[in-house]
This record gives C-alpha cells, structure tokens and sequence, in this order.
C-alpha cells in the first residue's frame, strides 16, 4: 500500500495520518445520529467481535466446568493460566514477528520510524525493550490477568455475585455486551489518570512508559501495580448482572485489546491495496507526549478535562499552550 495517500511523514519518517483523531459519536451534543450511523461498524468490528469469539472460544473449550471450580485448587488454576500464556504468545508474538522481526511492510504506516530492537536502553532489563517486556507480561501481567479470571469463575461457581443465566437472559447480556467497552474505557481512564500522579507515576507506571516507542510487547510491559488496575475492569462484573463469558470478553478486551493501542502503526496491510485500520493512533501519542489521550476516545474524557490531541499542529499548540499555563501556576507558587 501506499501510505502517502493516507498521511505524511517528517523529515525522520515518522507517519502522521491525514485526518486528525475524533471522538466516538456516542456522546455528541446535540446527537448526530447520521454519524453515529457511519462509525457503528467500526464499533464491532474486527475488534469487539474478535475477543467476544475468542472469550466464547474460552467458555466453549477452556474454562472447566462449574463442580471443578467450585474449590480453588492448582489443576484447573494452572491450565487456564498454561492457555492465557499461549494465547498471549501466540497472538502478541504473531504481531510482533510480522511487523517488528520480518518487517514485512517495513515502516509504511509506522507512527515512529525507529525500530525499537536497534536500540539499547539501560531503562529495560538486559538494555533490551523486547525482552523487559516479555519478563514483565509472563512474569505478573498474564499471572494477575489469570488471578482475576480465576476469581470471577470461583465466585460464579459458588454463587457469589449477581450472575444472570446465559440463555435466560440473551437479550439484556447482549445489552451488557454492548456497553461493556464503554465500561473498560472509563475505568481505563480513571485508572490512567490515578497512575500519572507524581508518586505513583515514579514508581509505578513510569515501566510502562519507558516504551517510547512501543510495539505489541510493551502492551503488557506493566509495574505489578499496574498490571493489577488494570485487570481490576472485571471486578465490575461483581456490581453489574452479568454472565463470566462477559467478564472473559472483558478481560480479553483488556488483555489481547492492549495490543492494537501499542502496535505502532496506523494500518495493517492486509494486501497490494487493502489495510486495517489500528485505532492506535490515539494511545501512541500519549506515548509520545506523556500527558494527553489518557483514554481512547471512545468516551470524550480527554476533551471533557482538557487532555485531548488530536495528532494535529493544533493539537500541539493547545498541548504546548497547557504546559505553559501549568508552568507559569508552578512559578507563581514558586
């Protein structure tokens, strides 16, 4: 594919597409509801439909039945946390051996020409950010994705939540189904924000951010911490009615879903002149600046607090522009 005809690069190569980010018109005041219209399908697919299979390929074919799960013991525990581990292998490692080892279509579409693997850091273990990122996703990330996957399907098997029949209430979990993203979006946010205050930000989430320029292995390159608030979206399914097949799409969402934010480009080429748009856009400029997009966009949070950018020069200069007002506050002080 041509990248030049969807956007521009600088003079280092780095990619900017041609249309400046929007909000999902989900909020919009006064509604659009032509445009609303237009962007559904890209609500569900491929994405949302992707982890809903793969979350039904899980119920079908992985989670034990509810008697085994009624006790926690380390034969059931084991196997699920044995297939999260492949899964994640697999998926992230398809990614990452496509795009990043073969390079097949190079950097056509790359937000950020570098390669992170040519270039060492003393910020990663072993100065290498693919290796720090697969410590750190087999090491906590998939274990405390699993811990939480093991207490919803505990406390289902024991009753304990307020779990709806799966073909009792096809319709309202359909419902739930639906708004789940926008529930994951929010709690993404409030979580984000939480993390980027000066302590926690030390010490926690600054693991994360030290993949400037990420790639699907810095998807799950998270401080334990983190990797705890950020699996924490399937509690919800302890306030809402719900079904653990929605809380595994949830979590599924959250786990496989981190990839396409950290990906790196805009499209995936998926022929001579077909591609697949990423969405990621929005989460590699938080990467890059640190202090905007804290969401996704699904929800206008970001516009909401002042936060948003939308990959534009205007863009840039309402961020420079909020930087100097928090400067001059901080001189004031001074």
């Amino acid at each position: 594919m041509d990248d030049t005809k969807y956007g521009t690069r600088n003079k280092r190569g780095d990619f900017t597409p041609n249309e400046p980010l929007e909000h999902a018109p989900l909020f919009a005041f006064p509604p659009r509801p032509l445009a609303l219209l237009k962007w559904l399908p890209s609500y569900f697919l491929p994405w949302n439909v992707l982890w809903l299979a793969s979350a039904a390929a899980w119920w079908a074919w992985v989670v034990p039945e509810a008697e085994v799960m009624k006790s926690l013991h380390w034969g059931w525990v084991l196997w699920l946390f044995a297939v999260n581990c492949v899964a994640v292998f697999v998926f992230y490692g398809g990614m990452e051996l496509q795009l990043y080892v073969r390079r097949t279509q190079g950097t056509r579409f790359k937000y950020n020409a570098k390669w992170p693997a040519d270039h060492k850091s003393s910020a990663f273990m072993f100065q290498s950010q693919t290796i720090d990122s697969l410590i750190r996703a087999f090491g906590t990330g998939v274990p405390i994705w699993t811990a939480w996957e093991v207490l919803v399907l505990w406390a289902w098997a024991n009753d304990i939540g307020p779990w709806v029949g799966l073909m009792d209430n096809p319709w309202y979990l359909a419902a739930v189904w639906l708004i789940l993203p926008v529930i994951h979006e929010f709690h993404f946010f409030l979580i984000h924000r939480l993390i980027h205050t000066p302590f926690l930000y030390k010490w926690v989430h600054s693991v994360h951010h030290n993949s400037v320029n990420p790639s699907p292995w810095s998807s799950l390159s998270m401080h334990p911490v983190e990797h705890l608030l950020y699996f924490a979206t399937a509690a919800y399914h302890f306030i809402i009615p719900s079904h653990p097949l929605l809380a595994i799409y949830q979590l599924h969402f959250a786990g496989f879903g981190a990839v396409v934010g950290h990906i790196g480009f805009d499209k995936i080429e998926m022929g001579e002149d077909k591609g697949l748009d990423s969405h990621a856009f929005a989460h590699y400029l938080h990467h890059k600046y640190f202090e905007v997009n804290y969401g996704d966009g699904l929800i206008p949070l970001d516009r909401w607090f002042g936060t948003w950018h939308d990959g534009s020069k205007d863009g840039d200069a309402r961020m420079q522009a909020r930087y100097e007002r928090r400067k001059a506050k901080a001189n004031a002080r001074a």
